[in-house]
Order: C-alpha cells, then structure tokens, then sequence
C-alpha cells in the first residue's frame, strides 16, 4: 500500500510540478540574478553586514535556499557547509566538528565546540546529553560561522557557532503558505513531514502575529534483533511550532514576544552492529533519546540617534529522557545479548532550566567607526535523576535479592551554573577600502554541583563473581555538595580587512574561544570494580584556544563568480577531554597538553550561462595531538602524533538548472555530490594502559552521498520529486568512542525517493 501510495505521489509530481527548489527559482530569481551572484546580508558580527565585508569564515542560508535545497535539520547543513562534520548516529544525538577541534564525536561531559543558537538562547549542551533538532521552516536566515566565535558568541563557541535565526512577524500584509514531505526511506519506511506558517497583521504597520506548525512522523529502517527485537524500531515522531507577536509603537521602537515548543521522540536509536548486517542493532529495550524544548523570548528594540538598542530575555525549558542499554562493556564487540547477559543499563531523565538575558548598542553603519557594546548573563540549573537498571529477569536468573525494584543504584543530583561577561566589537576604517577590527570579551562563569544523594549496591561486583547468589547489600548515598568552579578571563579578537578592488576583500585575523571548566560528578571516587583503576579527578579546566586566520573573499567575471578562501593554524591548548574508566564505564573530565590543527576551506559558486549555477565547497585540514605528558597519555588514551577526530578532506559539489517549461511554470533540475573522508572516531589506546591500543578504536568510511531534485514552479503551487542518497551508499560515518555500547556504529541512511509540494497563499 505504501508502494502504490508513493508511486502515485511521485508520478503525479514528475508531471504536475516541482519541489521548493523551482519556487525559490521562479520567486528570487530576479533579471539580476540570471546575469550575478546576489549579494548576501549577515548578521554575525551581532549587526548588518554585507557577507563580503565580514572579517571571518561565515556560509549563510536564507530560508528559501533551506527549502530549496531540501534542508530540514543539521544533516543538510553539515552537507554543504566546508569544514564542518556533524556526529549524528541518531536522533536527537548531534554534536558538531569544525576545523578538526575535536577529540572524538561524542564529547561526553564536554560543552560542545560549536555553539548552537536559536535567535539568542545557546541550545547546546554537553555531550552526553539529548541535543534537539531544531524545525527549520520558516527561518530568516541560517548562519555557521567558523573559527572561535567567544568575543561575540561566548563559552562554547571554541571552533564555531551556528545560529538559526527565525522570521519576525510582518504587519504589511497577510501571508501563509504550507509544505508537505512524503518519501520512502529504504524499501517500505513512509517517512511524513508537513510544515505550515500564517502571518496575520492585527494593525497595520503596527501590530502582527505569525505563527508556525510542523509535524514529522517518520517510520524506522534499523532492525532490533536483541532483546528488545523489534522490526523498524527508530520510528521518529516530532512535533512543535512557535508564535511571535511584533508590536511597533513607533517608526523607532519594536517589540517582540515568542513561545514555541519542540518534542522529538525517536522511539529508538539508529546505531548499528555493522557484524550483524546494515540496519541492524541490539539493545535489552529500546534506546531512548528524546527531548522536549520549550522557550519563550521577548526582544526589544529602539533606534536612537546613531545607534541601535537590543534587548533580548529568554527563559526556557529542556526535559530529556537519555535512556541506554550499557551491556556492552561486558560483551564482546558485535555479539548479541542473551536473557543471561549481564543486564547493566541506565535510564537517565534530565531536566535543564534556562534564563540567559543579552543588552547590545550598535552603532549605525555609514561612519569611520562601527562598534558593538553590550553585556551577556546566563544563569543554568541542570537536574539529572540517574538510574541504573537491571532487569527482572536477569535478576532472578542469577537468584539476586534484595532491591527494591530492577534499579541496583539511583541517585539524583543537579548543577548550578552562571555566566556573566561584558563584550565589545569595534571597527575603524582607514579608508573605504582598508579598516581594522578589535573585540574583546571578558566574562567570568561558576558552577557547583549538588548530589542528593540515593542508593547503590554490589550488584555490579556480584554480577561479575561466578556463583554469587543472594541477597545484595544496599550502599546509601549522603547528600553531598561538590566545590565550586569558578573562571574569569578575556577572549579577543583582532583582524585588517584590505580591499585591493571593490569587488575583493582581503583579511588576516587571530581569534580565541573557550569552554567552561567541568566538574567531574564522581570526583575522588574509585572504581568497585577494581580499585586500583584510575581515580576520578576533581575535572577539567578551560581550554585555550588560538586561530590565526587569512581570508579573500571575491566576485569576478562581473559578478557572475564568487570565491571564497581561508586557510587557518589554530593552536589549542589544555585540551578538555572525555576519559573513560574501564572497570566500570565511568565517564570524567580532565585536560591534556596540546593540539594543532591547520587548513584551507573554499566556497565557488559560479553562472557559466544564464539559468545554470554550479559550486563547489571543501576543506583540507590536519588535526593532531602535539604535545602530551606520559601521565597526560595514560589517563586520556592520546599519544603525541595521534589523529583527531576529523576527515583531512571534505567537500561537496552542485549544478543547478532552471528554465522555462512553460510561460506559466519554472523547472528547476538540481544535484549534489558530497564526499567526507575517513577519521578515527576516538583516541586509540586503553585510558590508564599507555599503549595498549582500544579493543574499540576504529576508524569511520570514507563515503560519498548524491542527492538529486526535479522541481516545477506555478504561481502558487510548487510539487516536485527529489532521492537522497541516490546510489544508496551504506558506508560507516560515525563511530562511538566507548565501550559500553554494544550497537557504537552509524551508517548513512538508505535511499530515500520523495515528493514535495508546497503551496504560498
């Protein structure tokens, strides 16, 4: 049914119409643009700017491109964007590389090294936690800026920030339009995702709502053949939507006040046993990464005489489940769990309340000083109910007794966290074409854990005794509060712009970026396992974090090429790592020596012939470990020489035609091909054991991905046919770092064929 369902969907497609590929094509594409390259307006450099102008690496998407092109979430982003790699094994896992800052693609106690932000609120997190994937209908603007970003962009922001910018209301005039997604993934997995928006003016010119909906149901392609078999078992559903209300008072004042609310829930995990097959994994139940983000925002802003003044104040709230089978550290590699496998897991929820508040004053472009000043305060509470599971029938397999349920150790405890710093920006022109650009930020961040205390037991030192049976000793927990970590400092920034030409623009800039330090939830503990395993230290402070930059940024032929180049050294140093206990799977914070990482990215975008634009974008990097103490080795698994977790190439490639088929309709015919080299996906040896190289170190595939769009634009309606992964390519593209996972793979998803059609009221 299914089959017939999407045959008739697509042949209806291929002859009616297109995707909102051709819509963007027949809307945007003005006389200029079959003669140039439109020029692009960003604001990462917290003002308008034109995108050549600006001193650092920034590949932008508006919303039409987005939709366009197909991009829905993260995977799109990463595909298109040099240098950048996105470790996504499932749902709600993501955590992005840029410039090969990264030590594997998990970060586990980590803040991440790109900051993530919807509008003003950070939505990034540590590594081993759910990490939501935002809607990206109906956004303004997408922009991924490279290199440090922590003058600007604060904590987190060590090799980049990525930041979704959504529409504002517009009380000119009425608007509405919808766009639905219907594909099949692999041989018989529907995959449904609908997306609406309605702009209402309540005033004219003073008064608008906007409100947005969206809705994926998404059924699964990986097999469950453990204990939790079950057929297609990663079925995705999420929902959500946001409305804004802008009120104008005056041509100088606006106010804007949003709410929205996501929910994702994947109703497994999409990582794999590549010994068992493509599309297949073993858990004892389902893995469960769900989120539930929900944010409100109000911004103010006023023009004064020569300046703007914004003000933007979020409270949100992020519940998560982080629910995973843990039996693997038990099994060997690939092996499928049985009833009398040591049942060890953990069911975590998670609950994170957020309040950040941010006040900038920017002046009005046009004189020879621009500049940005404004003040930046996040305050963060962080609750985790940890339970570590069992299972009943294990339980009673072995003749345990004695617990109060399946759970052998609960315990809850939660972080405290604030941040408050001061940043400016400043840029003195010389002449039109030659200027300097100075920031500095300088903020200060504490955090204290508090654990509540709770219960643990023997239950891991009698699973692993041959012949133990009986009772188990219940252990209490106290209440403990941990110390308090505090930092202070300043991040920078300086560049020279030069523009040899008006349509060139040269640049040279050093940059830092920082995270926050870490405190290790188990700090002084030793293992029950074995004791004389490494202890827990007390955590890990900041990193530091150095990019020194050179850029062009140019349009030739008469605007009908575009290049942009950056080639970049960063030096960092006092590196925060995830360390993993091997005893018992314990994961903690702790800092090593030092790393480099240098490189060239590219973007080519050109129209050889009216109608026709064709691109390229890449990166070449080099990422390893430089300098490294032998205890610095023995707890992290590093060694001097050794590779980060980053490809040394990277890139994509694209065509895109549009033509007339009709006076009336506007075909659009698009593709693109992506290429992600091979990387390791953890450091390689046994942290405690120097040398002794990880039964789990490996190494992900090199793969290539083809996707390909036929679209047809009518005044209002647009349907159109598009495949992803078209030869289906089925290579490994993440690889997890620790044991403990009996499933620690990912591979491309199989290939998907679909329709779009979309319609603008």
């Amino acid at each position: 049914m299914k089959g017939l369902l999407f045959a008739s969907a697509c042949a209806m497609g291929l002859a009616a119409g297109s995707s909102a590929l051709a819509q963007t094509a027949a809307q945007t594409e003005a006389p200029r643009a079959a003669t140039e390259i439109g020029e692009v307006i960003v604001t990462a450099t917290r003002r308008a700017e034109r995108l050549q102008d600006v001193p650092l690496s920034v590949t932008a998407y508006s919303q039409e491109q987005l939709t366009a092109r197909g991009i829905v979430g993260y995977e799109g982003l990463a595909v298109e964007t040099p240098g950048v790699v996105l470790n996504r094994p499932t749902a709600n896992f993501n955590n992005f590389t840029a410039r090969g800052i990264a030590t594997n693609g998990y970060g586990a106690n980590l803040q991440s090294t790109v900051a993530i932000y919807i509008d003003e609120l950070p939505i990034s997190t540590i590594g081993n936690t759910t990490v939501l994937d935002p809607n990206l209908f109906d956004v303004e603007r997408v922009e991924f800026l490279r290199g440090p970003q922590g003058t600007l962009f604060g904590s987190g922001s060590l090799s980049g920030a990525l930041r979704i910018l959504t529409h504002k209301p517009d009380s000119s005039a009425f608007d509405a339009s919808v766009l639905a997604d219907m594909g099949v993934v692999g041989s018989d997995s529907l995959r449904q995702r609908y997306n609406a928006m309605v702009n209402v003016p309540l005033v004219k010119d003073k008064l608008a709502v906007r409100a947005v909906g969206f809705l994926r149901n998404e059924e699964g392609y990986i097999d469950n053949v453990g204990l939790a078999a079950r057929k297609n078992s990663n079925d995705l559903d999420y929902w959500g939507g946001r409305v804004s209300l802008l009120w104008e008072p005056t041509d100088r004042t606006s106010i804007k006040l949003l709410a929205s609310r996501e929910v994702s829930k994947p109703r497994d995990s999409s990582t794999i046993s590549p010994s068992l097959g493509h599309d297949k994994r073993v858990s004892d139940r389902p893995d469960l990464f769900q989120g539930w983000l929900t944010s409100y925002n109000a911004t103010l802003e006023h023009q004064f005489d020569g300046a703007q003044l914004t003000s933007s104040t979020t409270w949100s709230e992020f519940n998560q489940k982080f629910y995973v089978d843990l039996a693997g550290t038990f099994l060997p590699q690939g092996a499928v769990p049985t009833a009398t496998s040591i049942a060890f897991a953990l069911d975590a929820d998670a609950y994170q309340d957020t309040f950040v508040e941010e006040v900038r004053l920017a002046s009005d472009p046009g004189g020879k000083w621009d500049w940005v000043i404004g003040g930046f305060f996040l305050d963060r509470r962080w609750d985790v109910d940890y339970n570590y599971r069992s299972r009943p029938d294990y339980l009673a397999f072995r003749g345990f007794t004695g617990l109060p349920d399946e759970y052998y150790q609960r315990f809850s405890n939660h972080t405290k966290s604030q941040e408050l710093a001061g940043f400016g920006n400043v840029t003195y022109r010389f002449t039109d074409n030659l200027w300097v650009t100075g920031g500095l930020r300088y903020g200060g961040f504490e955090a204290q854990a508090f654990n509540e205390g709770g219960y643990n037991s023997n239950y891991l030192t009698a699973a692993l005794t041959p012949g133990f049976t009986g009772p188990l000793t219940i252990i209490p927990i106290a209440p403990a509060t941990g110390v308090k970590a505090k930092e202070t400092g300043p991040s920078y920034k300086l560049s020279v712009s030069y523009k040899p030409m008006s349509s060139i623009t040269t640049y040279a800039t050093v940059s830092t970026g920082f995270r926050t330090p870490v405190v290790n939830a188990y700090a002084g503990r030793t293992s029950v396992v074995n004791p004389a395993d490494i202890v827990i230290p007390p955590g890990a402070d900041s990193d530091d974090l150095t990019n020194y930059e050179i850029g062009l940024k140019g349009t030739w032929l008469g605007g009908r090429l575009t290049t942009n180049l950056a080639a970049y050294w960063i030096d960092w140093k006092n590196i925060q790592v995830q360390a993993n206990r091997v005893s018992d799977s314990v994961q903690f914070a702790t800092n090593i020596g030092a790393a480099f990482s240098r490189g060239l990215e590219f973007e080519i975008v050109a129209l050889p012939v009216d109608g026709l634009t064709i691109g390229a974008n890449g990166a070449f990097n080099e990422a390893e470990v430089s300098k490294l103490s032998p205890t610095e080795a023995a707890i992290s698994g590093a060694g001097e020489g050794v590779r980060l977790a980053s490809p040394r190439f990277q890139g994509a490639a694209f065509a895109n035609y549009a033509f007339d088929l009709t006076p009336q309709a506007r075909a659009n015919l698009s593709v693109i091909f992506q290429h992600v080299g091979k990387y390791p996906g953890l450091f390689p040896y046994v942290p405690g054991r120097p040398g002794v190289l990880q039964p789990t170190y490996d190494y992900t595939d090199a793969f290539n991905n083809v996707n390909a769009t036929f679209a047809v634009a009518f005044d209002r309606w647009t349907v159109g046919a598009y495949v992803e992964n078209l030869f289906d390519s089925r290579k490994i593209t993440y690889v997890h770092p620790e044991a403990f996972l009996a499933s620690r793979y990912a591979e491309q998803r199989p290939r998907t064929i679909g329709v779009r059609v979309g319609y603008d009221f």
